[in-house]
């Protein structure tokens, strides 16, 4: 039992310490999570929303020290009851995502290694088994250090954390693990290579034959069947193949722009994905960075899931000579985690991203 208790002790630790670092490196991308979870059509905690980035840090936060701590051999009775009711908790969330099929990707490892609902609640169901295999023999949990360090390894590890999600939120994720990091060409991201596989559907043809309804299933052709056709319902069997980027545009009053842009040599993008919840400061700091983007040259644009109207607004407040054009909400989050937020690209490849924080860093 001691040699199980040790593997169960080394994989939970390691994957706690894991899943709470890659959360960690990007806690805005975690709290958009948690704002799912909060929404009226999963958990209803519309509440919490304001509160999102603040529950995410200290979620991570806790996750990755409770797996220093088990690592170590701190305070093990506090520590397997902390994993017991944090993992009773994810699973019944995970298993209510993938059940009623709210949220697409629990956000268990960020971006580092998206799962789908029915993979997380597994994942949870496996690691629920492991944790109560240490909860009931937590006598095995011996420490590895002094136990005087624990204590100060447990202080230092929870500076580090908040030291570190500060930095991130102050700049951007130290690492970037999503399909628009530096180096990406937009273009390439949302084709689809040849040869790839297609998605596959069920139709289910209804019919009224006779005074009686049948249904006939199909892969696609119209069946040579002999009744009035009603309806036709389609199922989704099998996912084609879904390219990294596939929600990306830049539309105005209609027209979409995206091909004509992404052509551009020198192209200069201010994204904020919420003109109502960007910060003062940056939307202050873009003037100077759109000036001397334009005497260099480049084609400037604004990005905004914003009305026309505030828009306007916006750009008459912060004197901001911008044209700005619609994109995805969800899309610019993922582009970028700030808010506004400045990328620079050359023919549709991403060259630069910056936090506002940094416009100064800007290389033109």
């Amino acid at each position: 039992m001691r040699i199980v208790v040790s593997i169960a002790r080394w994989v939970v630790g390691l994957l706690f310490i894991f899943s709470g670092f890659v959360k960690l490196n990007d806690p805005i991308g975690f709290s958009f999570k948690l704002e799912e979870y909060f929404s009226p059509s999963v958990l209803d905690l519309e509440f919490l929303a304001p509160f999102a980035l603040v529950i995410a840090i200290l979620l991570v936060v806790f996750e990755l020290v409770l797996g220093i701590m088990l690592l170590i051999g701190y305070l093990p009775k506090f520590t397997t009851w902390a994993l017991l009711l944090m993992i009773i908790f994810f699973t019944f969330l995970t298993f209510y995502s993938a059940y009623f099929n709210k949220v697409t990707d629990c956000g268990c490892f960020g971006d580092a290694i998206p799962l789908t609902p029915w993979e997380s609640f597994y994942k949870d169901v496996i690691l629920f088994i492991l944790i109560l295999v240490l909860f009931f023999n937590r006598k095995y949990l011996t420490p590895y250090l002094a136990p005087a360090s624990h204590r100060w390894i447990v202080f230092l590890a929870f500076m580090l954390c908040f030291t570190f999600a500060y930095y991130v939120l102050m700049h951007l994720p130290l690492i970037d693990f999503r399909a628009y990091k530096e180096g990406t060409n937009i273009q390439q991201g949302m084709s689809i290579p040849e040869g790839a596989p297609e998605a596959i559907y069920d139709y289910h043809w209804k019919f009224m034959d006779n005074g009686e309804e049948k249904i006939v299933t199909t892969k696609g052709s119209y069946p040579q069947v002999s009744g009035d056709f009603i309806e036709v319902e389609t199922e989704l069997v099998q996912e084609g193949y879904v390219p990294p980027i596939h929600d990306f545009s830049m539309e105005k009053n209609g027209e979409d722009f995206t091909a004509e842009f992404l052509q551009e040599d020198k192209l200069l993008m201010i994204v904020a994905y919420s003109l109502r919840r960007s910060e003062a400061d940056g939307l202050r700091k873009l003037n100077a960075v759109i000036e001397e983007a334009k005497s260099k040259g480049y084609r400037v644009i604004g990005l905004s899931a914003s009305g026309e109207e505030l828009k306007s607004q916006v750009s008459e407040k912060y004197d901001l000579d911008l044209e700005w054009f619609f994109s995805d909400e969800t899309a610019l989050k993922t582009i970028i985690r700030s808010n506004p937020g400045i990328v620079k690209l050359s023919e549709g490849t991403i060259l630069q991203k910056l936090h506002w924080n940094d416009s100064e860093k800007l290389d033109l």
